[in-house]
């Protein structure tokens, strides 16, 4: 069986690709158990020079990634030749990391007590269509620095880059079948890794409703989970605030990725007495984006990923009854969608749901106490942003919204060195920061009795 590839920005096919079959993830899987017992043997050092070798390729490897993700996901050149970077980013963040596995000496009576970070064993890794590079490395960088092995199912529709990362590793010395790219039907291979008893933890990242079914799977063996799923974050605007700029870079809160982001702040809350002033300033910010060819290095947003995701982002705008004002964008063959701003009921469809496409709503809000309970309005907690000159407010508010990512007078959500997951059912777990490669590791205990002096 094979998946045709085609680019999001003019339908010509890309290329075809083989999907595996249970029997070939099982294969991957054992290939991996193997190599995995010889990587953690290894002296830290070594693994982490290869870490840092594997890093090199991919830097050296920048522009070719890019060009792949642009003609597979449709990303603009710049954003993903930004991703490319963010891997390697990854890579030399987390190769200190296998020299730094601390243990802890724990005071005891009658010896000593120590304890040791062993690692998992073989992790699955399953990726969205978003973001197949960036979020691939969230997974694989520490998991492998922690002494693991990780076989990885892409998205169907985007497993170019992370087919290319896994020869990359291969390329800068890592060993055979320590890290592979099966590419496959997320029923097929997915469910594999769930139900196969040599994955010892799954990391995924994509819909809540597949989360959900991944996380009961895994309770069958007692499986280790991380999830990253869903989002419907809030970008908080005060009447304090500096209005022009949270007009101006509202846009690219929500509209980067083409909204294809589950931190995307999909649902701008304005302070009542600063609401028609910040529409009047929205508007023309809206216009500014720059939606075109991925190829064009001005290009600010490309097309949605494929025609069935397009049909979907529709359904959110059947008519004009919601609808402020939109910007323009491309006509003609590609997936493409243009930012649009709606003004819905808080009760609507797009309000609760989250949307995945170019699309913000924004709500006039009353007071501070207004804003927290809208915001918290939602089965999500991911991400979201506060626009404040009060800097107590900002630290009030933020504290107060159940999110796992706020930003105050920014719309930050990811650095690779601090923690990034949901509250709610925006999932489970955390990826990146400086502990992220405990999570692929048991804490083993271990007591070293002492004798006492003998008494002469």
């Amino acid at each position: 069986m094979t998946h045709t590839i085609v680019n999001p920005a003019d339908e010509s096919v890309v290329t075809t690709v083989a999907a595996a079959s249970i029997e070939d993830t099982d294969a991957a899987i054992a290939r991996a158990a193997a190599a995995q017992r010889d990587w953690a043997r290894l002296a830290p050092v070594d693994r982490a020079r290869l870490l840092r070798r594997f890093a090199d390729a991919v830097d050296g490897a920048v522009e070719e990634l890019a060009a792949i993700e642009m003609r597979n996901s449709g990303h603009p050149i710049t954003q993903a030749r930004w991703e490319a970077g963010h891997v390697r980013d990854v890579l030399e963040y987390y190769s200190a990391s296998p020299e730094r596995l601390f243990g802890r000496q724990i005071p005891v009576a009658g010896g000593l007590d120590v304890t040791f970070q062993e690692p998992l064993g073989v992790v699955g890794v399953i990726t969205p269509w978003n973001f197949p590079m960036t979020i691939a490395a969230w997974g694989f960088a520490p998991a492998l620095a922690a002494g693991n092995a990780v076989v990885l199912k892409p998205a169907e529709w985007t497993p170019l880059t992370s087919m290319r990362l896994a020869e990359l590793g291969l390329e800068a010395g890592l060993p055979d079948g320590l890290f592979q790219v099966i590419p496959g039907k997320g029923s097929v291979v997915g469910q594999r890794f769930v139900t196969n008893e040599t994955v010892r933890k799954i990391v995924f990242t994509g819909s809540t409703e597949i989360g959900k079914q991944i996380m009961s799977g895994c309770a069958d063996q007692v499986k280790r989970v991380t999830l990253e799923l869903g989002g419907k974050s809030a970008n908080i605007v005060f009447a304090d605030s500096d209005l022009e700029r949270a007009a101006a870079t509202a846009p690219y809160g929500v509209f980067e990725n083409a909204g294809q982001d589950c931190c995307a702040r999909s649902r701008i809350l304005v302070e009542r007495s600063v609401y028609e002033r910040f529409m009047e300033l929205l508007e023309p910010a809206v216009a500014g984006v720059r939606v075109g060819d991925p190829a064009d290095e001005s290009t600010e947003m490309g097309p949605l990923v494929a025609a069935a995701h397009l049909d979907r982002v529709r359904s959110f705008v059947p008519d004009d009854s919601e609808l402020a004002f939109r910007a323009a964008a491309p006509t003609g063959p590609g997936f493409w969608f243009p930012p649009t701003v709606l003004t819905p009921a808080r009760d609507s469809r797009t309000a609760r749901e989250e949307i995945f496409g170019p699309v913000v709503s924004v709500f006039p809000f009353d007071d501070e106490d207004d804003a927290v309970r809208f915001a918290n309005a939602s089965e999500y907690g991911l991400s979201g942003s506060i626009w404040t000159r009060d800097l107590s407010r900002g630290i009030r508010v933020a504290r107060a919204i159940d999110s796992g990512n706020l930003s105050v007078n920014s719309h930050s959500s990811v650095r690779y060195s601090t923690p990034f997951g949901g509250f709610k059912q925006s999932g489970l777990g955390r990826e990146l920061g400086p502990d992220a490669p405990l999570a692929f590791t048991e804490t083993k205990n271990v007591f070293l009795a002492v004798d006492s002096p003998s008494v002469e």
